[in-house]
């Protein structure tokens, strides 16, 4: 049977548990809880078990203090040539200063999704169209630097903000696929002209080579038919030289075989004109045959000075003999 003391002692008892329950708090991982005494900020507890005043100190803001993200819903965007775009995009955001989110901003989410949403509207609307979709890189830049200025003094890193997709309206897409239609078919065409201008570039080049080369063998050919010339009027020269020194030795059958020789040659080029069909000229025979008996007779002469200066050479050796 349990008097009055005994009452008082488990009196003691559970109010000391209960105190002990209501002072140790277990933070978990990858939050910071902060405590007030009496509504006003005091400190913050850790990950781990932390005690704090009982019936004094109370926890104040749960902040996860891990890398959050947050979707930004689609919005209308009118950019700076006055194209009308829609555009979502989602944020990466991470608290490092609990107290000062907690205590600095309210709804912070809130207020990160419409900061990041208003600023989407600013970069995005100082840009035009095509700059818009072909430089996602650079607005994504430049919303992290802006945002992440503006949030820093709440405790908050902006750790990423990312545009994922931007949707012009179906009438300027269909006139963009038509520009698109257009630059290909223009760059075709540049190419193909260029290609032609090449072809007759090189094909111009082919002929001014053949044309160079063409003129180098005739410049060849009519050195060549001079120089044979050249030696031809040298040899004609010597054959009449011949012919003059002979005639002032006193030798006339040269100059018959000479004067026969031209004879003949001008009645073969007579007869061989390709325009003379007829030929009547007042030839006389004997002439013809004076020339011919004129060579024959200068020929007949070689051949007996051959003769002599044979048997010439012969007489001295003969005479040196001596008879047995």
């Amino acid at each position: 049977m349990l008097f009055g003391f005994d009452w008082v002692i488990i009196a003691i008892v559970v109010l000391i548990i209960l105190v002990l329950f209501a002072g140790i708090k277990t933070i978990p991982q990858g939050f910071n809880y902060t405590v007030e005494r009496f509504g006003k900020y005091t400190r913050t507890l850790v990950p781990g078990l932390n005690l704090i005043v009982p019936f004094i100190d109370r926890v104040g803001a749960k902040m996860n203090m891990m890398e959050q993200v947050l979707d930004v819903p689609t919005q209308e965007v009118i950019t700076r040539d006055n194209a009308t775009v829609s555009a979502d995009g989602v944020v990466f955001f991470q608290v490092l200063d609990a107290p000062r989110a907690a205590y600095e901003v309210n709804r912070l989410e809130n207020a990160l999704l419409n900061l990041t949403m208003t600023n989407i509207r600013t970069v995005m609307g100082s840009m035009d169209l095509d700059e818009l979709l072909s430089k996602r890189d650079d607005i994504n830049d430049r919303l992290l630097h802006v945002v992440d200025a503006a949030v820093s003094p709440w405790g908050i890193k902006m750790t990423r903000i990312e545009i994922k997709d931007i949707n012009p309206p179906r009438d300027l897409v269909e006139a963009m696929g038509r520009q698109m239609k257009a630059e290909r078919d223009k760059r075709a065409q540049i190419l193909e002209a260029e290609g032609e201008r090449a072809s007759e570039i090189l094909k111009a080049e082919g002929e001014k080579q053949g044309l160079i080369l063409q003129a180098e063998g005739r410049r060849e050919a009519a050195f060549r038919d001079a120089e044979a010339r050249e030696r031809s009027a040298e040899a004609e020269a010597k054959a009449t030289q011949v012919v003059s020194d002979a005639v002032a030795q006193g030798d006339v059958q040269a100059l018959n075989y000479f004067v026969a020789q031209r004879y003949t040659q001008a009645i073969e080029s007579l007869a061989s004109a390709p325009n003379q069909k007829v030929m009547m000229l007042p030839v006389e025979a004997t002439a013809l045959i004076g020339s011919l008996a004129g060579i024959g007779e200068l020929a007949k002469a070689s051949f007996d000075e051959e003769s002599t200066r044979r048997r010439s050479s012969r007489v001295p050796a003969t005479g040196n003999e001596t008879t047995p």
